[in-house]
């Protein structure tokens, strides 16, 4: 029964105030008012519960009218974002009033209003409570004063001292809050990532959406950084923060690699950033928090590693292709003592170097398929001599340049001694993929049809490159068997690149 005494008590006194009150809900609309209210806007209640507060109170056609409602519709929002009281120092509205004929009309009038946010028991907003306070008489002395050619002491502390203050600290304040917003929205929106940390502890104060996705978490405002980030542990940013907050020193990093563990994630994040410590100071100098910039530059130090990794890459098949045309040249000289012939057969040579060149162009050289290569190869002496049996296996760049050379030595080999010299001969290319875990390739070239075959006095240049080729380059095993009824060679190759040398 106290308790309701109590409230009985509060409606009673806030019914019979002779300020202006009412209470708005967080939609602004009429939620209760006061005896005096009513009075200053000369309407009922009934008019007005339930209603929109600018539905009544448009403000009017006039520009200065469309102020005063956008001045009280900021306050109202301030109050609902921050849960904070806000004060107008300075409104005008016009209110109703009897003149002396009985006519109503509208005297203008200017207020000072306080607006208060409402808790529930769960912090959440529930009503905003408007008093006003009439202030009219202290606007007109101070627009009496303006308006005389001279004034005294006291007309300057009523009129000008307390109102023109007033005016200015509501300007102020207003465009402070207005830049102030602005600011807010771009730190937000900034592209780079954003933090304010706050005390020797570091703690939170405002992060942006960018910063948010790059450590892969967003519930970290108010925790200092060892909580809110623990994954750091060990990687240097915490000294860093406490050397700049200690010597007040910005420092900054470029393509700094950090490792994250956003929340929930089985495995770390790893990423480069540029980045900005910078001192906060307050109004003595002294450092109270940093200011945390930076950019995400993972993607611009990984393309800067491809393309170092590409350009030593080339470097070393430049030098690697040279030389083999060197060998290529010098072998091929040995076996051609006419320079016509030597200029063919080398001719031949580079072209296959150059016809598995091309291959690999077309994949940027990300490797080729063996029937690609054997088809490059052998295509000259017709498809329908040579039958191709076995499954798409993905070469890397050396294994396909050094089976070019290969089959390239095979096929012209067989077109000027073996079955393709022959009518009826032909060629029969198989392979196998065996073992899965470590890959192996099994080649089998075989002719048939062709004439009798003898085994060689003398290993030429063409069986030379083939069993350099299989055995230093490819790190596999080759076999040459010269059977009388038609010559056949078997390689054994490891397709893994890491036990591969590469070209």
């Amino acid at each position: 029964m106290r308790a309701l005494d109590q409230a009985i008590d509060l409606a009673a006194a806030f019914e019979a105030s002779s300020n202006p009150y009412m209470l708005l809900t967080p939609d602004l609309r009429y939620a209760g008012m006061n005896a005096a209210y009513l009075s200053a806007v000369g309407m009922c209640r009934d008019q007005l519960i339930g209603q929109p507060i600018f539905d009544i109170f448009t403000g009017g056609p006039t520009e200065a009218g469309a102020e005063n409602v956008r001045q009280l519709r900021a306050s109202f929002e301030k109050v609902l974002a921050t849960g904070e009281r806000d004060h107008l120092a300075l409104i005008h509205f016009a209110i109703p009033v009897t003149g002396p004929d009985g006519a109503v009309i509208h005297e203008d009038r200017y207020w000072s209003a306080s607006h208060t946010p409402l808790h529930d028991a769960d912090g959440k907003i529930v009503l905003i409570l408007q008093h006003t306070s009439d202030i009219t008489e202290l606007e007109r002395l101070r627009r009496a004063r303006d308006d005389a050619p001279s004034v005294s002491a006291l007309d300057m502390i009523l009129g000008g001292g307390v109102m023109s203050r007033a005016h200015a600290v509501q300007e102020d304040n207003r465009r402070l809050e207005t830049e102030r917003n602005r600011l807010v929205e771009m730190f937000m929106q900034a592209p780079g990532f954003v933090a304010i940390l706050s005390g020797p502890d570091h703690v939170f104060q405002m992060h942006n959406e960018a910063y948010a996705r790059i450590v892969g978490r967003n519930d970290i405002t108010g925790k200092t950084i060892h909580e809110a980030l623990p994954d750091l542990a060990g990687q240097g940013f915490y000294e860093r923060l406490d050397s700049v907050f200690a010597t007040g020193e910005p420092y900054e990093g470029k393509g700094v690699p950090v490792t994250f563990r956003p929340n929930g994630a089985e495995r770390a994040q790893s990423r480069y950033v540029d980045f900005i410590y910078q001192p906060v100071r307050d109004n003595h100098g002294a450092v109270v928090g940093i200011f945390v910039q930076g950019h995400d530059v993972t993607e611009t130090i990984h393309a800067a590693q491809r393309q170092r990794l590409m350009i030593d890459e080339l470097n070393h098949r430049v030098k690697n292709t040279l030389a083999t045309i060197q060998s290529i040249a010098m072998q091929t000289a040995r076996s051609h003592a006419d320079p016509k012939t030597f200029a063919e057969s080398f001719q031949a040579r580079l072209m296959s170097l150059s016809h598995t060149h091309d291959l690999l162009t077309l994949s940027h050289w990300q490797g080729a398929d063996l029937r690609a290569v054997l088809e490059h190869e052998t295509d000259a002496h017709g498809p329908a001599r040579i039958a191709l049996h076995g499954p798409p296996v993905a070469l890397e760049p050396a294994a396909a340049l050094s089976l070019g050379m290969i089959f390239h030595e095979l096929a012209t080999n067989a077109a000027k001694y073996g079955a393709l010299s022959a009518q009826d001969g032909r060629v029969c290319v198989d392979w196998t993929v065996a073992n899965q875990a470590s890959r192996t390739l099994n080649v089998v070239w075989r002719e048939a049809g062709g004439p009798p075959v003898e085994t060689p006095t003398r290993r030429g240049f063409g069986s030379r490159l083939i069993e350099r080729n299989v055995r230093h380059d490819l790190a596999g095993e080759v076999k040459l068997s010269y059977a009388s009824d038609g010559f056949i060679a078997e390689f054994c190759i490891p397709l893994d690149k890491d036990t591969q040398q590469h070209v």
